[in-house]
């Protein structure tokens, strides 16, 4: 049994929080730097170029890479075999959020759902947590805006829809979503479990590093072929038309109901935030 302070879950948090803020992925930052050499559209070129300006001066100047500062999402993989000791888990992970949104200068956008009075400290953080083999604890933080996230759906297909109804599923999203998201998107999508677990799929699918495939071969050929069809829309880099409208698509996968086939898509907008570190 190894023990594990959960003082040194907020300090992990606390720097991802900071960096992110300021950071989009080295893999994100990839696909548009190729998107921008490969785009045959001017408007659409001037777009990406000013988007990857943008990103640099950022990162440099160390300051926050899109206004929308996100609403935290902490995604924990703890071993079986740790103990956690200390302050209790959530209030470790948000007092880590609440630290770096001040030291950082980020905007606070929590508010309640109905008086809309804001927290004042964009706490509290989504967090997941998953139990898994082993004595260490994987920590994922994706500070998640709101203008792709309202863009995102979820579908409750009929299992004869199969395969060419859940790259309609992802197409469709992503065409009405139109220029709203911020494109060039990044595509996270759940498929299978239940309707809340195919939400978090989709949700996990968005912390892979953009470029990659599943492992799975089938699920791996649904990501090309949706990803071939949504940059076939002409959308193009903020709304520009050209022929890059995501960057990727991911897709992860659970078991499902016979009687279902839950699909969720959840889009994220070019600025791709998101840290990892195993403790």
């Amino acid at each position: 049994m190894r023990k594990i302070n959960t003082s040194i879950i907020e300090d992990t948090i606390y720097k991802m929080a900071l960096n992110a803020g300021v950071s989009i992925t080295p893999a994100c930052l990839d696909a548009m730097n190729f998107a921008c050499e490969v785009e045959g559209n001017d408007a659409a070129r001037f777009a990406l170029e000013t988007l990857i300006d943008n990103a640099h001066v950022a990162s440099t100047e160390n300051l926050p890479v899109c206004q929308d500062t996100g609403l935290a999402v902490v995604i924990l993989e703890i071993g079986q075999e740790v103990f956690l000791e200390g302050k209790p888990l959530a209030d470790a992970v948000n007092s880590g959020v609440r630290r770096a949104y001040a030291d950082g200068y980020f905007r606070k956008s929590v508010c309640d759902p109905i008086t809309r009075k804001n927290t004042g400290d964009n706490t509290p953080a989504v967090i997941h947590t998953e139990i898994v083999e082993g004595d260490k604890v994987s920590v994922t933080y994706l500070p998640k805006g709101f203008g792709s996230e309202n863009m995102s759906r979820l579908y409750m297909l009929k299992p004869a829809q199969g395969v060419e109804g859940i790259i309609d599923a992802i197409v469709e999203t992503v065409k009405l979503a139109g220029s709203r998201p911020c494109p060039p998107v990044f595509v996270g999508v759940g498929i299978g479990g239940s309707f809340d677990t195919c939400a978090f799929l989709a949700k996990k699918a968005l912390t892979r590093e953009v470029g990659t495939y599943n492992p799975r071969e089938d699920i791996a050929e649904i990501e090309r072929e949706a990803l071939s069809k949504i940059n076939a829309l002409n959308i193009g880099c903020q709304g520009f038309h050209g022929d890059t409208t995501a960057l990727g698509v991911a897709c992860e996968w659970a078991h499902t109901h016979i009687a279902g086939l839950p699909v969720a898509v959840n889009i994220q907008c070019h600025c791709v935030r998101c840290e990892k570190e195993v403790l």
